[in-house]
């Protein structure tokens, strides 16, 4: 998982060898190799006007290597390889005219390009702003040479030039976690202006996006020092690593990349855009955050063309947004679980007591619907839950009022940031008075409250906050801060800092009321009316509950098809949320677009564990009276 002490010497060895062969080459009279301490001549220079430009002594900056970032088993989602540059070095001391100078790097990149089958196109003036200012330093031609440029040249190099060894960036699974991991970038073009000491040999890599970003200071680690000396005739004398550089920290994220892998794959399969999350309920730790479609961050690596990044940014389908927690959605019926705890904690509305499921009913002066046509007749908490009815919520959110389900929800999470260590966290929104009236000029009103009880409306909720809300249901009411990354620690394990599970508060959520509402979203997925069924798996019992809601201006309104949860219902190990996120006109619902996904996921993480009967599952539940299911209008919530 870490990188060791011997790779690193191994990088420094390469290294030091190049530089010592690129020596013994670049010369055209012989000079003293390399050597471990400084030489007689290299301790008695003493600079004076006349030779002030020539006998001196450079300290230059040795890049150290980035540090991994795991996942939590320690696999690796990005480290670091070797690769290498192809430079020239110029013979000391520098008294080319410049002809003689352009002649000289001309011959070699032919030779280079010969060689190695590339094309170079390098300006007269690059080449002499080079060997005016710095011609002590190797002049990089190429980079990143691909394992055959390598080969055709590394036993065949021309006198006077080397590959020089550099590590970068590899992020070995692709686009799997690209938008949580993010991508480094350089932090400059290599200079080309009079050498300073602490100058660095190349440009670093600093973190632009996600978790290299967030971690960028401890990822990067600290330079090493690497001496240069010159004699009084400006011919090198004497080079060596005095400091060797000390590699950046390692994050151990919360991650499960198998986990993750399947997410992205069923993403990929079932949406065109998407987001699913995957918590551990038990203690808040973040094992999936995916969000489709995503990008490969080592397009990015050593840099990337204006052409692909541009590709990324004009895409309309937004590969560089990460919809898990950057994007917030009006959260549909899945909000009915906040509703139902609402009224049922509050005491507006008891388990037993029965509303009539009708196709339509008048708020003011506005009609509002149920998703399904027919009378479905009266229904308690449980069998509304199951089937979804709007209706029923219209009248038990509005008997309930606005206060409780707003309280509610902010206790479960929604309308504030997870607080993740990542840049651009949304927040959602949990409409309040205040909102209603700099947004709209009024007060929470009954059909403010109607479109509220089926998470339409102005609600906004992340994915994140969805799976979160979710792990606190399943554990039984405790709310833990949902945690992405367990630990920093050194290249030989020495934790560095480390974040603890810490419970943030203990939800009063009775148990009679958890009772039933893990009872109903349970009957969602396995129950007759149920809405979920798409999520039923053989050998494990699901808990969740669909939503469908529609957003953005009418001539152009999308939906987003949710399903969240969590399983098994008994021990619950995994709190979930998936989102679809549907072309404008199309329509699509939880019920058949978000559950499909969750049950690809967990078929794979439960395959050939031992079948769990029908009759087995419903045995220790309440006798609850089912309504009939009827012709439906759609397919599913």
């Amino acid at each position: 998982m870490t990188l060791t002490r011997n790779v690193i010497g191994l990088w420094i060895a390469l290294w030091l060898f190049a530089l010592s062969a690129a020596t013994q080459a670049q010369t055209l009279a012989p000079v003293p190799a390399v050597s471990p301490s400084a030489s007689p001549e290299e301790e008695t220079i003493i600079p004076t006007f006349e030779t002030q430009k020539l006998a001196r002594t450079y300290i230059l900056d040795v890049p150290a290597p980035r540090g991994q970032i795991t996942d939590r088993n320690g696999a690796p989602l990005a480290q670091n390889r070797l690769t290498y540059n192809l430079v020239i070095n110029f013979p000391t001391p520098l008294d080319f005219s410049d002809a003689q100078a352009l002649s000289y790097t001309r011959e070699k990149i032919d030779e280079a390009a010969k060689s190695i089958g590339r094309r170079f196109r390098i300006s007269d003036e690059t080449i002499l702003r080079h060997y005016r200012n710095r011609g002590i330093m190797p002049f990089e031609i190429a980079q990143n040479l691909s394992q055959q440029e390598y080969e055709n040249i590394k036993d065949a190099l021309p006198a006077g030039m080397m590959v020089r060894p550099i590590y970068v960036r590899v992020y070995t699974n692709g686009k799997v976690a690209g938008q949580i991991i993010g991508y480094t970038g350089k932090t400059g073009r290599n200079p080309d202006g009079i050498i300073d000491n602490h100058e660095t040999l190349w440009p670093e890599t600093e973190g632009r996006e996600g978790l290299e970003q967030t971690f960028n200071e401890m990822l990067t680690g600290k330079h090493g020092e690497y001496k240069l000396t010159f004699d009084k005739d400006g011919r090198k004398t004497s080079e060596k690593l005095i400091t060797p550089p000390e590699p950046g920290y390692n994050v151990v994220t919360t991650l499960d990349l198998h986990l993750q892998e399947l997410a992205e794959k069923a993403l990929a399969a079932k949406a065109k855009r998407g987001a699913m999350v995957i918590i551990d309920p038990n203690n808040g730790d973040i094992l999936a955050l995916a969000s489709w479609p995503t990008y490969d961050p080592n397009v990015f690596v050593p840099s990337i063309s204006a052409d692909q990044l541009k590709a990324l940014q004009d895409d309309k389908d937004i590969p560089l947004l990460p919809r898990a927690y950057r994007s917030s959605y009006p959260p549909g019926s899945t909000f009915k679980i906040a509703v139902g705890i609402a009224a049922l904690e509050s005491h507006a509305v008891y388990p037993d007591d029965r509303y009539e499921c009708v196709p339509a009913l008048q708020v003011g002066n506005v009609t509002f619907h149920n998703w399904k046509k027919g009378n479905r007749g009266a229904l308690n908490f449980v069998q509304a839950l199951t089937e979804s009815c709007d209706t029923w919520f219209y009248q038990v959110g509005i008997k309930t009022g606005s206060g409780p389900i707003i309280d509610w929800a902010l206790k479960l999470g929604f309308g504030a940031k997870c607080g993740i260590p990542l840049r651009g966290e949304a927040e959602g929104r949990i409409p309040n008075d205040e909102y209603m009236k700099a947004t709209h000029g009024r007060k929470i009103l009954n059909g403010d409250i109607a479109n509220m009880s089926i998470g339409q409306g102005d609600i906004q909720v992340t994915p994140l906050q969805m799976a979160q809300a979710m792990g606190v249901i399943a554990n039984g009411g405790t709310f833990y801060q949902t945690r992405l990354v367990q630990q920093v620690q050194t290249f030989d394990n020495q934790i560095v800092t480390a974040y603890q599970v810490r419970a943030k508060r203990t939800l009063d959520l009775s148990s009679e009321t958890q009772d039933h509402l893990r009872t109903g979203m349970i009957d969602v997925v396995n129950g007759a009316g149920g809405t979920a069924h798409q999520a039923s798996l053989d050998n494990v019992e699901v808990a969740g509950k669909t939503g469908t809601a529609q957003w953005g201006p009418k001539n152009k309104e999308r939906t987003a098809a949710w399903f969240a949860g969590f399983l098994p219902t008994d021990q619950p190990r995994y709190a979930f949320a998936a989102v679809y996120e549907g072309d404008v006109g199309s329509k699509v619902h939880g019920g058949s677009a978000a559950a499909p996904m969750i049950a690809d996921v967990f078929k794979d993480v439960y395959q050939g564990q031992k079948v769990v009967s029908h009759e087995q599952r419903r045995a220790r539940e309440p006798e609850i009276r089912r309504a009939e299911p009827v012709e439906q209008d759609d397919e599913s919530d």
